[in-house]
């Protein structure tokens, strides 16, 4: 098998840049979605009246659909190879979901919906990975270029919304974050339809090629667990970051340029990614982005009250996410490929953000709750030092 790194050969043909314009749509609208949703929905809670712990506990439903939504849809998208029939279900259903969103319902009945809106968008990604690597792939390659050209898309739409959604929210308060989700999701649901109706090939046998063997594997249990605590570093971020900059007493706006300027060195990786990923292994770019992960969370704990330190710490997003999740996705496409696609990429998404989220999110709310925001930051910078020891020995392993 090619590596992973290495440029693609075989006799499988790429997609010509046509055929992936509808997936750099889709993931536009989605982290368009993603952009306004994640970063604000903390704050519309606080608006409603809702206490840290609960704010923590509501913010986790959507890492709970994570345990089990993507690799149920991954399954079964595996078994019939209609990825894209699964997309246009699934964003069909959030959008009505979402509806009920501007209901006002109470604590239990927004969980449910949150539960079952998440349940049908959290296994999206995955599958539109799962698809899209079929495209940008070839003879057991990675076309890191073609792939970071689609993905930038998403950090465009991120960008957008979460800058936008900044500027309304501070000029008109969180009275509209319900409508924000339904046509967010609108846009989500029309992108899905535009896909093409792609069917990838499945063999006449029912048989399945087993995962476990795979994921028993040394080297990619260690993956996965470089990929867990990585990711759990980042919950700190990704539930807690704008309540801990409203608590320093930033603005909405401000808070929308802090997470804009994440997202514009995202996309600056994305689009580049190809001159900088050949300059070392795969495996030694996780160790690099660890170590990343762990300065980030030092300057993020220790001087936030800072902002020029505060921009230099969410700069450092294009190694500690960009970076971080082209390696492994590569990575996922080199050790599941064929018919285990669409189950690595789903067991990326509940190991890598179904557990770390629920674990980071209630943990989070426990440890905020008792010591106040900031201790789930150094809670998230000794995560950060775990997760750089299990890609270290990822590296070790995959030496030649």
């Amino acid at each position: 098998m090619a590596s992973p790194s290495g440029p693609p050969d075989g006799s499988h043909a790429l997609a010509a840049p046509r055929e992936l314009l509808p997936f750099a749509a889709l993931s536009a609208s989605y982290f368009a979605h993603i952009g306004f949703f994640n970063p604000y929905l903390p704050l519309w809670l606080k608006d409603l009246g809702y206490g840290l712990f609960a704010i923590s506990l509501l913010t986790s439903v959507q890492a709970a659909t994570r345990l089990f939504a993507p690799y149920g849809w991954g399954a079964l998208s595996d078994h019939t190879g209609e990825r894209v029939k699964l997309l246009r279900y699934g964003a069909t259903v959030a959008l009505l979901v979402s509806l009920a969103l501007a209901a006002s319902p109470g604590p239990l009945a927004l969980a449910v919906v949150l539960l079952l809106m998440f349940t049908h968008t959290s296994a999206m990604m995955p599958m539109s990975e799962a698809a899209l690597a079929h495209l940008v792939s070839r003879g057991g390659g990675f076309d890191a270029k073609r792939y970071g050209r689609v993905r930038l898309w998403g950090s465009l739409g991120f960008l957008v919304t979460v800058f936008a959604a900044g500027a309304w929210f501070e000029h008109f308060g969180m009275v509209h974050f319900a409508h924000w989700t339904v046509l967010t999701l609108l846009a989500v649901a029309a992108s899905a339809w535009l896909l093409p109706d792609m069917k990838e090939p499945v063999a006449a046998s029912a048989h399945k090629p087993p995962v476990w063997p795979v994921f028993r594997q040394p080297l990619v249990r260690w993956l996965f667990g470089a990929v867990f605590f990585h990711v759990l570093a980042h919950i700190g971020i990704y539930v807690f970051f704008s309540l801990y900059l409203d608590e320093l007493g930033y603005s909405k706006t401000m808070i929308g340029v802090l997470w804009a300027v994440s997202v514009v060195v995202e996309i600056a990786w994305f689009y580049t990614q190809s001159r900088w990923l050949s300059g070392l292994r795969l495996s030694a770019w996780l160790v690099v982005c660890g170590l990343t992960m762990v300065l980030r969370m030092a300057l993020t704990v220790g001087w936030a009250d800072v902002l020029w330190v505060l921009l230099v710490a969410q700069a450092l997003h294009a190694l500690t996410f960009a970076a971080h999740h082209t390696a492994c996705i590569a990575l996922l496409s080199h050790h599941f490929p064929g018919r285990l696609r669409g189950r690595g990429q789903a067991l990326y998404t509940v190991i890598g953000y179904g557990l770390p989220g629920v674990l980071g999110g209630v943990m989070g709310g426990l440890l905020s709750h008792a010591w106040g925001l900031v201790a789930v930051f150094w809670a998230s910078l000794a995560v950060a030092v775990a997760a750089t020891g299990c890609a270290w020995r990822v590296w070790r392993l995959s030496k030649p």
